[in-house]
This record gives structure tokens, sequence and C-alpha cells, in this order.
């Protein structure tokens, strides 16, 4: 099979599941292009998992489609082409970590030459190198989820579902995983990542959705969702009234630390203003010093979002 570049990674439409008098997910429809890494939040019980489960050919949607890679989710050849990590993995412990991923590869269709060399890469790539004969019984819950992130890497995917890969890893391995996820989207992977590690998705996605009690709320670029304006943080060496005049031509509003006369806080509509306050600071003859967004968080989105929803 050969997966067409042009068609979106994920594309579903009017997705809605009902499970008897439960509505998990109530008219869902998102797009997630090739390449993208596409973050999914939500609180517990929002639907994620739901979804996850709908587009892995896991459960059937009441109503809607989900089509991954431009092929329907029953489609078994587009499945080899797609990597996937559930929440909580149960894998077979008695067997060794070497023969886990030679079952996965003889799922995918892969040779044995192939196999080999790849489960000595993806050993490595998750920081496993030196465990192949050890047995899944004795790993640990974090050792677990590294072996199941190899598992899904293990064909070389063009699609990787990721569902809170980072659970039961300490914070070495977060690292790990945070740098594996940059990596991989640097080489083109398109990642879908379900995750309660806001700082990590703010981090590796580009875009990211936003769900509530099955229905979606946002979604769009981190720092193009706020509804207030972007706050700037500027530092000077002299704050005097020239400078004020300037910065409130070019602004929505200033406003003086009185502890600290040379911090600024600027209200600005756009990150592209950044520009005209500098140009502000250096016509009015004041140096300066520090320039950067202030206190907007993808949590402070997260959490400002489902307050209003609610």
């Amino acid at each position: 099979m050969t997966i067409d570049t042009d068609v979106p990674a994920l594309e579903v439409r009017g997705l809605r599941k009902v499970y008897q008098q439960l509505v998990a997910v109530d008219d869902i429809s998102f797009v997630m292009q090739r390449g993208e890494a596409f973050g999914f939040l939500g609180p517990n019980g929002a639907g994620k998992s739901t979804i996850v489960k709908i587009i892995t050919g896991l459960v059937r949607p009441t109503q809607g489609t989900a089509r991954v890679l431009g092929r329907p989710v029953s489609d078994l050849e587009m499945r080899k082409h797609v990597g996937y990590l559930p929440e909580l993995p149960n894998f077979h412990r008695w067997l060794r970590a070497q023969e886990f991923l030679a079952f996965h590869g003889r799922l995918y269709g892969m040779q044995r030459q192939t196999l080999a060399k790849r489960s000595a890469e993806v050993m490595t790539q998750v920081g496993l190198a030196g465990r192949e004969q050890q047995k899944l019984g004795t790993f640990s819950k974090g050792m677990l989820q590294r072996i199941g992130l190899a598992q899904a890497l293990l064909n070389q995917p063009d699609l990787i579902i990721l569902d809170e890969p980072v659970s039961g890893l300490d914070p070495v391995g977060q690292s790990d995983m945070r740098n594996i996820l940059l990596q991989l989207k640097a080489q083109g992977t398109s990642i879908f990542l379900n995750s309660h590690q806001l700082a990590d998705v703010e981090v590796i996605c580009d875009r990211v959705a936003i769900i509530d009690k099955g229905r979606l709320l946002k979604i769009g670029p981190p720092q193009s969702l706020f509804d207030e304006p972007l706050t700037l943080e500027v530092h000077v060496d002299c704050a005097n009234a020239e400078l004020l005049r300037r910065l409130g031509a070019v602004s929505l509003a200033v406003q003086q630390d009185e502890q600290h006369p040379g911090r600024l806080l600027i209200e600005v509509q756009h990150e592209q203003q950044a520009a005209d306050i500098a140009a502000a600071v250096h016509a009015s003859g004041a140096r300066l010093y520090l320039l950067k967004p202030h206190g907007r968080t993808l949590e402070d989105l997260f959490l400002h979002t489902l307050g209003a929803s609610h």
C-alpha cells in the first residue's frame, strides 16, 4: 500500500459515541495534517480515550466517520503504517523484550532482517539497549512504557498515536520521551498526542484541541486560542514620560511596576507587535534589557477554557 502524502493524517467528521444513556463523544470534527504534532487535551472523562479507540478501530462510533492516512479505520493495510501506544499497556509478560518486538514485527509483515535491524534501533532509541533477553514480567512500569513505545515505532510509522505516553515514567523518562517525540516530529512523523503533561504538549505540538464532556471547545495553535490580549514583559533602564507615551501609542495598555519602575507590562493584540514595542523603546532613547511574553501558558489556556465551559 502506498500512502498519499497529500491526504490528512487524521480526518474526523461528525463523530458521536453513545453508551446507553451516556454521550461520550458529541459531534466532534477535526483534521490533523501530515507531519503535524497534534495535542488532544481534556479532563478525565472528557471523551479523549473514546476518540482514540475510535480512530484505532477498537470502538465503532454511533455516528460520523474517521479516516486515517486517507483510509477508513477498518483498512488493515493502512494500520501497517500506524504506531499506537495505549494509556495502560498490558503486554505478554512471559515474552522476552526481543520476542515481543519480533511478534509485533511479524504482525506488521516485516521481513526478518529488517525486523532484527529495527528491533535493535528502537531498543536503543527508547533506552532499553541490553534488555533484549529480559522478560517483560520483570519490567518496571516505566520500562513497560518504553517497550510499548518501541513497538509503536518498530514499523517506522507515518502516524503515531500516543495515549498518555509518559504514564509511569520518572522525570528522566519523561524528558527522554519528549526528546524522542521531538526527533520524530523533525523527521516528519505525524504525532497524535493525548496527554495531561501540558508542558510537554506545549513544547511538542503545533496545534491542540481541547474537549470537555464529549464536545470540542477549542482547536488551533496554543497561542492563537487565548481570548484575552497578550501581555509582554519589558525591562528598560529608564521608563520616562516619552517612552510611556510611545508605548501607549502602539499597545492596548501599559502598566509600570511601582517597586521596579523599569519593569513594564504591556498588553498587545498579537506577538508580532513586540517589534513595535522594541522600536518605541529605542526611539525614546531608553535601553532595552528584556522583552518576552508574560505568564501565558498552555496550562492557563486549558484551565481558562474548561472554566468558561462550566
